[in-house]
């Protein structure tokens, strides 16, 4: 699919925030681990969170849909796989790093395996841990990347794991912890990226009834033994998807209301309103929604985006259209991701006019004379999603493959069509 974006000035415009992928995800493992049935209310559907709820149902958790979201009958920590399962994760990461600890659970061996970009994306960290608490995980292809063969135990204990290509790896030993033969202590010996999903990933387990101790981000424990409890749980707003409304806002100026999105929330992106605002717009909090104004000119800023991962191609897209330079640093992570999201960055801008500058420490935008582009997203959500800020500031771009959006956000081109900019 092809979706032709046109230049859009002062605009005016209300939508609704999806629910929250990241939440989602957690919310059906602590669900289906759980003692008792849960009610997960208002989840995410989308490619990548049924992954997630479809592996789960091959683990042996019963999931059903329902009027307000999915029943989920937990099995107290107790999974019925058979032996030699095999789980496609497709190009879903937080999916294959979640439930490798999880498939621990299972009685039999569990293999993961995913799309060639998946083999590419490194777990060695996340295997290590495992392996040093009691699991047997091999790789079968390349060392340090899916496809792997999970089997042996989740033993718990003291463990020490580099989180700093992904939190994910952090989460994933949290997430599967309550069911741990003993008690569990993670210690992280450099800071972790993208923090902000282990508050998360913490929230959720809290939510559900684990008992879970931190000191920063340096170290975590978690008591064996004290299960989740079934309950019911509404997932809230993303501010990852968000993030594209308010980008239009600033970018073409004008307002943008974005209902659905809780202004207390833990989630990193929410930070990006922080980077619009030292930019030069206006950002006012509700009750259950945000409001976006700007009608000036746009200034370059200097920021650490290292909380805030999933918006930053968006944060890169408006500096584009600043009047100065601006210097994201903290994202070196980004290039593992479902693509290499630096290198895409460097390209669609460089193709469409900018200045662009990428280096071990970060990005650097210089603003340059925009002109239109075709762009090729290469599967990646964000990548085309962002690229759709671009259109509607500069005019004359056309996304390619654009159906990728489902990853994350399958709703998102119907939010552009219904604001009359696609």
């Amino acid at each position: 699919m092809e979706i032709a974006v046109r230049k859009a000035r002062d605009v005016d415009f209300r939508v609704t925030a999806p629910p929250s992928k990241s939440y989602t995800h957690r919310a059906f493992i602590a669900a289906g681990l759980a003692t008792g049935n849960s009610v997960i209310v208002n989840p995410l559907e989308s490619v990548d969170c049924t992954i997630t709820r479809n592996a789960l149902t091959e683990m042996g958790v019963r999931i059903e849909p329902g009027g307000r979201g999915y029943l989920v009958s937990g099995t107290d920590g107790r999974l019925r796989c058979r032996d030699g399962l095999v789980l496609d994760m497709a190009n879903s990461g937080t999916s294959l790093r979640l439930l490798a600890s999880v498939a621990l659970l299972c009685p039999g061996t569990v293999t993961l395996t995913g799309s060639e970009r998946m083999k590419e994306r490194p777990v060695a960290p996340l295997v290590e841990a495992l392996n040093s608490m009691g699991a047997s995980i091999r790789y079968l292809e390349k060392k340090g990347c899916p496809p792997i063969a999970i089997g042996g135990s989740y033993g718990g204990g003291r463990v020490a794991v580099d989180g700093r290509i992904s939190s994910q790896f952090i989460s994933s030993l949290l997430l599967a912890a309550p069911y741990a033969a003993r008690d569990t202590e993670i210690v992280l010996p450099g800071q972790p990226s993208s923090r902000s999903y282990i508050d998360i990933t913490i929230e959720v387990m809290e939510m559900f009834g684990a008992d879970v101790s931190r000191m920063e981000y340096d170290r975590f424990s978690v008591r064996s033994g004290k299960p989740y409890i079934g309950r019911e749980y509404r997932i809230e707003g993303d501010y990852s998807s968000a993030s594209y409304f308010f980008a239009i806002a600033a970018v073409c100026g004008g307002r943008v209301v974005v209902d659905n999105l809780n202004p207390d929330s833990c989630q990193g992106d929410r930070e990006f309103l922080s980077a619009l605002e030292a930019m030069g717009a206006f950002v006012r909090y509700r009750r259950d929604a945000v409001m976006l104004e700007h009608d000036g000119v746009l200034e370059g800023i200097d920021i650490d985006m290292s909380s805030s991962p999933d918006t930053v191609q968006t944060l890169c897209m408006v500096a584009a259209f600043a009047r100065s330079k601006t210097r994201i640093t903290g994202i070196g992570h980004l290039r593992y991701k479902e693509s290499d999201r630096l290198e895409s960055i460097r390209q669609i801008l460089s193709a469409m006019g900018t200045g662009v500058s990428v280096d071990e420490s970060g990005i650097t935008i210089v603003p340059g004379r925009m002109r239109g582009a075709t762009v090729d997203p290469g599967d990646d959500h964000r990548t085309a999603m962002s690229a759709a800020v671009l259109g509607l500031g500069a005019g004359d771009v056309t996304i390619m493959n654009a159906e990728c959006v489902g990853k994350s956000y399958p709703g998102f081109w119907d939010a552009l069509r219904e604001a009359g900019f696609v």
